[in-house]
């Protein structure tokens, strides 16, 4: 990935140029955030909730598979040679990347259906005080329009350095050098190299007026002969034209499209003759970026300044507008093999509602009428991504972000991620290969992500790397520390954070298995290197460059497999300052130090011939070349006065023996242009003698995503031209399946012994949940083939998915909610019900939907509703609408208060886990955000089909029989209305007792309900395995906030009602058993690999043993004193609002959190309460007195039979 602009610490101490050069060659697979055949870039600023972000891509010469993030940070991976990541979602390849003047565009010569679009390169500048540079010199490029000053470089001069490392004959390239005459004002530059067997370059030189934000002249010129010789056509495009950009057609690099500065005149100039001459046409919107059409060379998408989106099918002759509302970088033309229409374009808009929407439709047919929602919900905005065969969505719901994927255009599916993963924010890497890697952020990491592989349907993930440092570019995107190597599948390098501590990992089999790389075994004067492993190793910077003229910290080619160049240290971590180069042969099994200090470093002929030039600020004359693959280097001079270096470009063709250099002699002198030559250093054309075979392993192991591979290369040393029929032959077989071919499926976790086992939180069995009876379905042994492993027989047998018998499956886990999860709407509006299912025959389920006024409707399998129910309700009020399952083996049934209209963001039931029975429980409902003004409280218990409304947030209820019980509150403010529902234990009697646990659970503690319930049932299952009690009567409830803790409530036996004295003693049995065993920090369980959780015993609680029997004894009767005096104290500190430390601690958490409230149980009176039929006035209503006094906490789900309506619902 990138580390910002600057590429190598060196530049850091570097005054970087006042002008750039921006190469820009707009290809099929670049632009910001999407996939292979999209735009340029806006910029794109990250956001404080989670978005769905791709990578930007600045494709350089070709351009191989990159990485992509989504929206929001443009997030860098790196991918193989290119200069960033794979093509950003959105349709402005070719468009401008930044504010103007300030862009730091794609690299030149790929092809793509982005355009090609000229880079920037920058020039050096004067100091602040004006006042010439030591040296006198321009420094490499500077990023995104940034006018630094030259610092002093580091270390000795070029040339003495130089000599001291190979103390070689200085040697002669052949070189030209043309000056372009009277352009030595002009500070910005862009160029187009074609390349692919044309000898035509492109240069635009521009005056950026930093004060007034434009351009305010420019040149263009142009060469013929590779860069020998330059015309200049300003006669040809108009005198009075001043250009800001132009765009090169990826299908056909003859077509070439100038842009004029908007804010001189809005125009265009066409050419199709690589710019030998130019027609131009007047425009009436301004062109913010453009999109070619990946195989169409006269279809063209162009974004406008005023987010109005339109096409053209002639190359810009004619341009039609398609929607008004787009989202910058969120539009996409159709991926060939999967889409039905070549015109067909994806968009992400804003439709009449307000609400952004997934729309797709054709260039000539995109009327509202004609417009499409794949997706029948809205989204977020500037979540769609369009990538290969993906597409990405992401919808907020609840404050947390769902993200969703279509596979091959299928219909869309919930991502599934761990599931305390939690994303804070999410990147997708690659779709490469029918898989998607994906970083994310997790709710307890801020400068790290963890890094996701999926399934090849982009639907299950599971973890292959921790901790993979991050960073923040100029422009606030993040810059994820990845590399993919170019030319050999399933190999990564990655830079992850152990204790403070950065160190470079690499893997072979796609992220199943990391290993540190070991240092070189001698140094450049040839002698011993002492680093032990895994104290001491080889530590890489992984950032590609954003200056396409610069060759970035690491690079590799699809051209050369396994050979890689990066900069780097020898250490026990990552180092910034005491930086070199090294080299790997053989795919990053060994490396080599090929320099002391920084180099950009390029491949010539096929990887045959390295080329380096040294980073630095200081003018130089000289470069070095290697034709043994680093081991030896020879020095040439490219001129004969030294040159401050702005950047270089190289052929962008496959052969790539000529290099442009572009730099300046002085401060004032006009744009060098240095064109060197390579050929003549190759001394002849390579025989069969002259290729070696190289077997690809890792460590030794010659089996690597599943097969043997043995690669033809040029024998280092043979100084010999391969030219373009070259053909790198791969010869390739099977392995057989061993350990290494397979990872953990999802919900599975690997252990020390090298097994997966299922994670605490994951059932195997919901997998089968759409499975119908009759039918089979593929249950998973815990393991999966890695994607594109093309390993056979051995263990594939044994781990794949075992096809199985549906099992047929009572409905259970029935869900109803609304599109929106909303629990309110408008009158004579649409509301649409989901329904869920847990698990169950989805096929062979009838459903029936009570929209509770009176309509009902049913369905006889759940494929109908999959996209919702749409019910318009007439009048307004509250109504209960049922949703009921059936098969043959069940039923279940939900239900949901629907208020039609009537506004608060959240609302908690607070209550104890048990309650008993004939006992006064006090409920609070905990209401966030809290607001200012009267809420209206509607309480339901158990199957009550009226509510009792208060205007407090507490109420004391008696609950008369022993079971489960069910409550449901609603708050009312305004126009919005807000549930929850929970259960409670209702006996005669229990113990209870405070558990605590050891303090590596507080860690792993995200303080969400979901998780404390997990967790309590994992403690659940611990306390009966180990002492044998059932489980039916242990309850674990833990407690939220930090450190964790927990109650431990004992249960009597069912049906003991009848023998209540000696099922007393068997509970105190039950309680001594539990004890000893706590007391003997029996009771464990693993958190996750390597995490051992001890529960341990804290304190009792104030009632361990409650009685409500007519006949006391002493003891029973010293009981109930107690808990009289702790109900008046519990009284006392709610009325008088005092604190004391020991009671309620876990009552007080802050705002920001879900609040819980696990209260004790006491006495106290009834609270009032108003009966809906009661409910007739406001004014009314506030007049009355509700005395409400806190009770110990209870709360459930309850189920209304029928449904009442508030005349004056808006008054409420």
């Amino acid at each position: 990935m990138e580390k910002g602009t600057n590429c190598f610490p060196t530049c850091h101490t570097v005054f970087l140029a006042w002008t750039w050069l921006l190469l820009l060659s707009w290809c099929c697979t670049g632009a910001e955030i999407t996939c292979r055949s999209c735009s340029s870039p806006s910029p794109s600023w990250p956001s404080s909730s989670p978005r769905l972000r791709q990578e930007q891509r600045q494709p350089p010469p070709p351009t191989p598979r990159g990485l992509r993030s989504w929206q929001g940070g443009r997030a860098r991976g790196s991918a193989g040679a290119a200069v960033t990541a794979e093509p950003l979602p959105g349709g402005e390849s070719g468009g401008r990347a930044g504010p103007r003047g300030a862009e730091l565009l794609s690299a030149g010569a790929g092809g793509g259906a982005a355009g090609s679009r000229g880079s920037a390169a920058p020039r050096s500048r004067r100091s602040s005080e004006g006042r010439p540079v030591e040296g006198g010199g321009r420094g490499m490029p500077a990023a995104e329009g940034q006018r630094n000053a030259r610092a002093q470089p580091r270390g000795p001069p070029e040339e003495g350095r130089a000599a001291r490392l190979r103390g070689v004959e200085e040697l002669r390239l052949g070189s030209t050098t043309f000056a372009l005459t009277g352009d030595a004002a002009h500070n910005q530059a862009m160029v187009h190299w074609s390349g692919h067997n044309s000898s035509v370059i492109l240069i635009l030189t521009k005056l950026y007026d930093f004060n007034l934000g434009s351009v305010t002249e420019s040149s263009l010129w142009r060469s013929t002969d590779y860069g020998t010789t330059y015309e200049k056509l300003n006669d040809k495009v108009g005198l009075k034209t001043v250009l800001s950009y132009f765009y090169v057609c990826p299908t056909n690099k003859r077509k070439i499209m100038l842009l004029s500065d908007p804010d001189i005149e809005s125009s265009i100039l066409i050419s199709s003759d690589e710019g030998a001459t130019y027609q131009k046409y007047r425009l009436n919107f301004y062109i913010q970026s453009l999109l070619f059409h990946p195989k169409q060379e006269e279809w063209i998408l162009a974004y406008s300044l005023d987010q109005k989106l339109y096409s053209s099918t002639d190359f810009g002759r004619k341009w039609q507008l398609m929607h008004e509302r787009v989202t910058p970088s969120r539009f996409y033309w159709s991926v060939m093999g999967l889409d039905k229409e070549p015109d067909l374009v994806h968009m992400e808009a804003r439709t009449a509602d307000g609400h952004t929407h997934y729309l797709t439709c054709r260039i000539q047919e995109c009327s509202e009428t004609k417009r499409s929602g794949p997706f029948s919900r809205s989204i977020d905005i500037n979540s769609l991504v369009v990538q290969d065969e993906y597409i990405f969505i992401q919808v907020t719901a609840g404050g947390r972000a769902n993200y969703y994927v279509s596979y091959r255009r299928e219909p869309f599916a919930q991502i599934k991620l761990p599931k305390y993963s939690l994303p804070k924010d999410m990147h997708i890497i690659s779709t490469a290969e029918n898989q998607v890697f994906a970083a994310v952020q997790e709710w307890n990491q801020n400068d790290t992500y963890n890094l996701y592989v999926s399934d090849t349907r982009g639907v299950y993930f599971t973890l292959a790397l921790e901790n993979v440092k991050s960073s923040r570019g100029l422009e606030g995107n993040v810059m994820i520390d990845l590399y993919e190597v170019a030319g050999i599948k399933g190999i990564f390098l990655a830079n992850k954070k152990i204790d403070d501590q950065v160190k470079t990992f690499i893997t072979y089999n796609k992220g199943r298995d990391w290993r540190l790389l070991k240092a070189p075994d001698t140094n450049l004067r040839g002698d011993p290197v002492v680093c032990q492993l895994p104290f001491c190793s080889l530590h890489l910077h992984l950032q590609l460059s954003e200056n396409p003229y610069t060759s970035g910290s690491i690079s590799s080619k699809e051209t050369a497999p396994g050979l890689m160049v990066a900069a780097g240290n020898i250490g026990s971590e990552l180092s910034y300052t005491d930086v070199g180069m090294f080299i790997s042969s053989d795919g990053g099994n060994s490396w080599r130090q090929i320099f002391e200090e920084e180099y950009n470093v390029w491949f010539l002929d096929w990887g045959g011939a390295l080329v380096a030039l040294k980073h630095t600020s200081m003018p130089i004359r000289h470069l070095w070349v290697s034709f043994d693959e680093g081991r030896s280097w020879s020095k040439y001079s490219f001129t004969s006065t030294p040159l401050f270096v702005d950047g270089s470009l190289v052929d962008p063709g496959i052969e790539t023996q000529i290099m442009t250099i572009f730099g300046h002699f002085s401060l004032r002198s006009e744009w060098q242009l240095v064109k060197v030559d390579y050929k003549p250093i190759f001394s002849r054309r390579c025989n069969k003698d002259d290729y070696q075979t190289w077997h690809l392993h890792n460590q030794g192991e010659p089996c690597v995503m599943g097969e043997r591979k043995i690669y033809k290369k040029r024998k280092p040393g043979s100084q010999c031209s391969v030219g373009r029929d070259y053909s790198q032959t791969v010869v390739s077989e099977p392995c057989v399946c061993g350990q290494g071919d397979f990872e953990c499926d999802y919900g599975y976790e690997r252990h020390n012994n090298n097994q997966c086992i299922p994670s605490f939180w994951f059932s195997p069995s919901s997998l089968s949940k759409d499975c119908s009876i009759g039918q089979s379905y593929l249950n998973s042994t815990g393991y999966r083939r890695i994607v594109s492993n093309n390993c056979t027989d051995g263990l594939r047998e044994k781990y794949k998915a075992r096809m199985e018998k549906c099992p047929g499956k009572a409905p259970r886990g029935l869900h109803i909610l609304t599109s929106d999860g909303k629990l309110v709407t408008e009158q004579g509006h649409n509301a649409t019900f989901i329904i869920l299912m847990e698990e169950g025959d989805l096929q062979r389920t009838n459903i029936q939907l009570d929209f509770g006024d009176g309509i009902t409707v049913s369905y006889a399998n759940f494929s109908p509703v999959e996209d919702g129910i749409r019910h318009v309700y007439k009048s307004a009020g509250i109504f209960q609408v049922t949703a009921y399952a059936e098969n043959s083996l069940g039923s279940d049934t939900a239900v949901l208060f629907l208020h039609v209209v009537c506004p608060v963001e959240h609302v908690h039931l607070s209550v104890p886990f048990v309650a008993i029975r004939n006992k006064d429980v006090n409920i609070t409902a905990v209401v966030w955000p809290s607001q200012a003004g009267t809420l209206t409280y509607f309480w339901w218990f158990g199957n009550s089909t009226k509510p009792l409304i208060t205007l407090e947030s507490s109420i004391s209820y008696i609950f008369n029989e022993e079971g489960m019980n069910t409550v449901t509150v609603q708050v009312a403010a305004g126009n919005t209305l807000i549930q929850d529902t929970k259960e409670i234990a209702v006996h005669e009697y229990f113990q209870s007792q405070l558990l605590s646990f050891s303090p590596n659970l507080d860690y792993h503690n995200p303080d969400i309900p979901e998780w404390r319930q997990d967790i309590g049932k994992v403690i659940r299952r611990a306390l009966a395995q180990v002492t044998g009690i059932p489980d039916e009567q242990i309850l674990v409830a833990v407690f939220p906030g930090l450190p964790t803790s927990a109650e431990l409530f004992v249960l009597p036996h069912k049906n003991t009602t009848e023998r209540r004295k000696s099922s007393e003693a068997d509970l105190e049995q039950v309680v001594e058993i539990l004890f000893n065993a706590l007391n003997q920090n029996l009771v464990q369980f693993e958190l996750k690999p390597g995490v051992e959780v001890i529960v341990y015993v804290t304190q009792l609680t104030l009632a361990p043993l409650v009685d409500s029997s007519t006949g006391h004894s002493s003891s029973a009767m010293l009981m109930l004193l107690s808990v009289v005096f702790v109900g008046l104290a519990v009284f006392l500190i709610y009325k008088f609002k005092r604190k004391i430390p020991w009671i309620n601690i876990y009552a007080q958490v802050q705002h920001d959190k879900e609040q819980e409230m696990i209260g004790s149980v006491s006495q106290s009176e009834n609270a009032p309460k108003i009966t809906l039929s009661e409910f007739t006035d406001p004014e009314e209503l506030m007049d009355k007195e509700l005395d409400t006094r806190v009770m110990g906490s209870i709360s459930t789900i309850a189920n209304s039979e029928s449904t009442k309506e508030i005349p004056n619902c808006t008054s409420v």
